[in-house]
């Protein structure tokens, strides 16, 4: 059985991982210390006797909790439990700390996100999926019976989904809880389109044991044209879905009745729905499902994030930082920086030049532009005002956490001052 002790020793055998050269940008001097030693070492990123070489990515100690305590009191002034997307970061300590900030659970995609949860104790998993893969199912059948106190919930949108997970799960000491999904539309992800498909795939999980219906959820995101009034008219969809297999008798076997929602763009509309969930026959567990929050960026979602359209419930702030160094400066229009496409993300928009260290000095980024990406470059156009050398840090903001964490297995914790504090270990 999964506990609290279980989850504190699975992130201390993290702490006893060895430094060495599977982790980049860490000091050399440093291999044959575990994680743990090392961070209470407090080295500096920006000391040159600390060893940390380039490129390098950071996360701000200071904007992290600032993003964990912002979505907590949101979710709580909302009257929302939250089960942050697991999939942006895929760090346990990361996990950890967003439970420890009032999560309900984790949500995740794939069952090998599911597992890595479960090894470092994770007891509440919602997955964003219909799950119809038969060795998977038994594994979580395994889990389940294992443990009385784990509780997962999955997507179902098809009959066919529904005969498949039977099948793998005949016997199984526990059924397993699913939501039927609600489509955002034709052309959009998966899910029902219809209610009357709803109501068909509900059916057919009220045929079978394997599996006990607890709910309704999806994902407002792909609403076609997503706009607030689209929307919010699919979210009042999810909600009536709800309520009529409520009035229906289809949640008879559950303790709850879940309806859930909510990517990291239009959590707003969530609040303001959900806020109109009429009382049903049985408690309601309203489950928010954002999870970019957590480091934030400085393009894709600084543009999207509700926050801009409600400022006064707060802000959240761009917690990563790529540190790459000058290599080439072949002409005053150009210079070259050691990160490339292996260390920055770039689907949802280019890394943005932000400050510029030489000697312990930091500075602005005048001037800088990324104009073109190769493996291991970044390629900047340099104007008349860009004071850039050889040797020189440039510290760059970026866009789309899901794509940057993903790039890196261990990052430095930093704070304000570059005293780094910890490691976050990822496991994608």
């Amino acid at each position: 059985m999964r506990s609290t002790h279980t989850t504190a020793v699975a992130l201390a055998r993290l702490a006893g991982e060895l430094v060495g050269h599977r982790f980049k940008g860490l000091p050399p001097d440093a291999a044959g210390l575990t994680v743990g030693e090392l961070a209470a070492q407090r080295r500096n990123l920006f000391d040159p006797a600390s060893g940390f070489t380039t490129p390098v990515l950071a996360l701000s100690a200071e904007r992290l909790e600032h993003n964990l305590a912002l979505m907590e009191s949101y979710a709580a002034r909302h009257g929302l439990s939250f089960a942050p997307h697991g999939k942006t970061s895929m760090a346990p300590r990361l996990f950890q700390r967003q439970i420890e900030h009032g999560a309900w659970g984790i949500t995740l995609a794939v069952p090998h996100q599911v597992r890595v949860a479960r090894e470092f104790g994770i007891q509440r998993v919602f997955l964003g999926n219909e799950l119809v893969d038969a060795a998977a199912l038994r594994w979580i059948a395994g889990e389940l019976a294992a443990d009385p106190e784990f509780r997962f919930v999955c997507y179902v949108d098809s009959v066919r989904g529904v005969e498949l997970m039977d099948a793998a799960l005949h016997g199984a000491a526990r059924p397993v809880d699913v939501v039927v999904e609600l489509g955002a539309g034709e052309g959009a992800r998966t899910g029902v389109r219809t209610e009357a498909e709803a109501a068909a795939v509900a059916d057919a999980v009220a045929g079978v044991k394997t599996l006990r219906l607890v709910g309704v959820a999806g994902y407002e995101a792909q609403v076609p044209g997503a706009g607030p009034e689209s929307v919010r008219g699919w979210l009042e969809r999810l909600v009536a879905l709800a309520v009529e297999f409520d009035k229906a008798g289809r949640f008879a076997g559950a303790g709850e009745i879940v309806v859930s929602a909510g990517g990291s763009e239009w959590f707003d509309a969530v609040a303001e729905v959900f806020a109109g969930i009429p009382a049903m026959s049985l408690p309601v567990l309203k489950l928010l499902r954002s999870g970019a929050y957590v480091s934030h960026d400085d393009l894709h979602y600084r543009r999207l994030t509700p926050f801009n359209r409600v400022p006064e419930e707060g802000a959240l702030e761009p917690a990563f930082r790529l540190w790459a160094q000058v290599v080439s400066r072949p002409s005053p229009g150009q210079a070259f920086v050691n990160a490339g496409k292996r260390d920055a993300a770039y689907d949802l928009g280019d890394p943005v030049a932000q400050v510029v260290r030489r000697d312990g000095t930091e500075r602005q980024a005048t001037g800088i532009e990324v104009t073109a990406f190769s493996d291991q470059h970044l390629w900047l156009g340099t104007g008349p005002g860009a004071d850039v050398e050889v040797g020189d840090w440039v510290g760059f903001g970026l866009s789309h956490p899901c794509t940057i964490f993903d790039k890196w297995q261990l990052i430095p914790l930093a704070e304000a001052d570059g005293t780094v504090v910890d490691y976050i270990r990822t496991f994608f």
